[in-house]
C-alpha cells in the first residue's frame, strides 16, 4: 500500500497576515508570501507546512482547516474515495511548477485534499 502522509495544512483566517504573525510569534514558524497567489505559507519544522487562507475566498469559512494527504496517483485515490462513499468536490487541478491537488469529502461530510508533486 502506498504512503499517504499529511503534507500540507490550510488554516482559515479573517486576516491571514495577522494570523501568520500570531503563529509565527507563538511557534517560531517561518513565513513566506507567495505573491502569485497571495498565499501566506508557513514552515512548521519538522512537521508539514501549510498556509493561511482568506475567509470568504472559495467558500472558506472561519474555523475551516483543510488537510492535504500525499498520494502517488490522485485519479486512482479519487476513484477509491468514490467507491467508499466519498465525493470529489474539486477534480485534479494543476499547481503550476509544483504538482496537482484535488479536494473531496468523506461520507460524513469532512473535507480533505490530495496532493502529488510534479515529476521531474
Amino acid at each position: 500500500m502506498a504512503n499517504h502522509p499529511i503534507v500540507h495544512l490550510e488554516i482559515s483566517a479573517n486576516d491571514p497576515q495577522a494570523a501568520g504573525k500570531f503563529y509565527s510569534s507563538l511557534f517560531d514558524w517561518k513565513l513566506e508570501l507567495d505573491p502569485n497567489f497571495n498565499y501566506l505559507q508557513f514552515e512548521a519544522s519538522p512537521g508539514p507546512g501549510g498556509a493561511f487562507v482568506q475567509v470568504g475566498e472559495n467558500g472558506v469559512k472561519a474555523g475551516d482547516m483543510l488537510v492535504y494527504f500525499g498520494t502517488d496517483d490522485i485519479d486512482e485515490t479519487l476513484t477509491k474515495v468514490a467507491s467508499l462513499g466519498g465525493k470529489t468536490i474539486m477534480p485534479k487541478t494543476e499547481i503550476p511548477n509544483m504538482g496537482w491537488f484535488a479536494i473531496f469529502t468523506d461520507p460524513t461530510g469532512n473535507k480533505a485534499a490530495l496532493f502529488t508533486t510534479m515529476q521531474k
